[in-house]
């Protein structure tokens, strides 16, 4: 991942039901989202513009409504990120991290937020799976 690309991930606010996360901070707002949605973790998952690339608007949503089905067993809450450039919507999903990369990786997202109750929230650059 480029420099200029992580510098715009760390700019970023995610947000899911009004909790917003910001990369290397802790956000009681998140914790308090996890609680009620019955997790200690989770994360922030995309599917729009895959790979960073600009699609159209239809293409976006067509491709969140999937990941919302492919994610329908784990507890999620729709949301939105991004900075005064840019935004694009989101999930947040209670879940093991790997599976969340998992679907990130399937949805071919450059990266995914990981947040824990307690704990600052994190950038995880995904690799394509082998």
């Amino acid at each position: 991942m480029s420099a200029r690309l992580q510098a715009a991930y760390r700019r970023s606010a995610y947000e899911a039901a009004g909790a917003v996360a910001r990369i290397g901070r802790r956000s009681r707002d998140v914790d308090a989202l996890l609680r009620r949605l019955g997790a200690r973790q989770g994360g922030f998952v995309g599917a729009w513009n895959p790979l960073s690339r600009r699609m159209p608007r239809g293409w976006n949503d067509r491709m969140l409504a999937r990941l919302r089905l492919a994610a329908r067993r784990l507890p999620q809450a729709e949301g939105s990120g991004g900075d005064r450039r840019w935004r694009e919507r989101h999930l947040l999903l209670a879940g093991d991290p790997r599976r969340l990369a998992a679907l990130g990786r399937r949805f071919r997202q450059a990266a995914i937020v990981i947040v824990r109750q307690g704990a600052p929230a994190r950038l995880v650059v995904l690799r394509p799976a082998p």
